[in-house]
């Protein structure tokens, strides 16, 4: 094709530049309306593209999504809150549930050993069987022996309330007090009915299928928490030795700090070294179980005042016959828990010294909920020192009758 220089009309075949200037302009104006037509959108009801699942999606909810992304976004993060909550609710829902039913278990499986050996059922069983079982904050086991009987009154006349006040501690306050004994090998022997008459009197000891002994504390470790827990439903059971100091108050306040937590472990946690010599005290016959000498036991609690939640206390009621018992207590109960998901609480509040320590403590607003001499393990000369202590370093009566827990 060639051009011509002249305006005029076509001839020998050529185009004139009016003509190219013109079909130039047409060009470009199609061109204008085809691409217009081609981005055109759709109307809604006309689109239904398959989603992922190859089903229809409505073109509004495509539009929405582009229009309002935020909106949406919030929506959605919304209602995947919601059932993460209801998702998390069922599951504690059913944790809790199991550990009801493993209770229950354990508490049939006590009954039915009691029933078998022939051993008495303790009145409070029969009870609570009876009328259902009610909630309580903790169980407090006080571990004591045949031959403490002064310790015993020296708690009973300081720290631990007697007679209505246990009850309404017990009613109000979702507290229980005992002290924790087993019988003596000759089962019903002079010291046994001195322990039933004791009893009888005072009405506040829990009698254990234990044969007493120093040397079977991990024994009587174990059959306190799996007889507390068939007994009680509480959400703590605490051991404490019959000489020490307690501030219930403060104890019950420490614990319900904790009581929402699932398997706790709560005390003065510690790591003392595994003694090898015979003939010393807290020997470890089986230290060779931890390594060279010189080495340290695990962490765990000290013996004179721990306490386990509820699931704890279970676990050791059902596992209770092939769970290993070393020489010293707090060692064994700590043992039990390895290789388990149990939250290790180090509270030094529970292992304050005897005057001055938990004196200056409580004069300063940081009262102690149990106080001992770490070098007797206890309070030194407890049945006459115990009565300095309390005086010293108790919280005084109205603390525990307007706690809250």
């Amino acid at each position: 094709m060639s051009w011509r220089k002249g305006g005029g009309g076509g001839g020998d075949g050529g185009v004139s530049r009016r003509w190219a200037v013109l079909l130039c302009l047409g060009s470009f104006c199609l061109g204008l309306l085809f691409t217009n037509r081609m981005w055109t959108l759709p109307e809604a009801n006309e689109i239904a593209p398959p989603n992922g699942n190859g089903e229809a999606v409505n073109a509004r909810q495509l539009v929405a999504a582009e229009c309002g992304p935020k909106k949406v976004v919030q929506q959605h993060d919304y209602k995947d809150i919601l059932r993460v909550q209801d998702t998390h609710h069922g599951v504690q829902t059913l944790d809790k549930t199991i550990a009801s039913l493993e209770t229950e278990l354990s508490a049939a499986r006590s009954l039915q050993e009691s029933l078998l050996n022939g051993s008495p059922v303790a009145e409070e069983f029969k009870l609570s069987e009876s009328i259902g079982r009610r909630k309580y904050l903790m169980v407090i086991g006080i571990n004591t022996a045949f031959s403490s009987r002064k310790r015993r009154d020296s708690i009973r006349y300081t720290w631990m309330p007697q007679g209505e006040k246990r009850k309404k501690l017990e009613e109000e306050k979702g507290i229980i007090i005992r002290f924790v004994i087993g019988h003596s090998a000759i089962s019903g022997g002079i010291v046994d009915r001195a322990i039933e008459a004791e009893d009888r009197k005072h009405n506040d000891f829990m009698r254990i299928d234990h044969v007493e002994g120093y040397l079977a504390l991990s024994g009587k470790t174990k059959t306190y928490f799996a007889t507390a827990v068939s007994l009680w439903d509480a959400d703590f059971y605490v051991k404490v030795d019959d000489d020490v100091h307690v501030n219930i108050a403060t104890l019950g306040q420490i614990l319900s700090n904790h009581a929402l937590k699932p398997r706790v472990y709560i005390g003065c946690m510690k790591s003392g070294p595994v003694l090898t010599e015979k003939g010393v005290r807290y020997y470890e016959p089986e230290h060779w179980k931890f390594g060279e000498p010189g080495n340290k036991y695990f962490r765990h609690a000290t013996g004179q005042l721990y306490a386990i939640s509820k699931d704890l206390a279970t676990y050791i009621s059902i596992n209770r016959h092939v769970l290993h018992k070393y020489i010293n207590e707090d060692v064994s109960l700590g043992s039990w828990f390895i290789g388990l998901d149990v939250e290790h609480i180090d509270d030094r509040r529970l292992c304050c010294g005897t005057p001055p320590d938990c004196e200056w403590k409580a004069q300063a607003g940081n009262t102690c909920a149990a106080s001992f001499d770490w070098r007797c393990s206890g309070i030194c000369n407890s049945e006459g020192r115990i009565w300095e202590v309390h005086n010293k370093c108790a919280e005084g009566e109205k603390a525990l009758w307007n706690a809250t827990f």
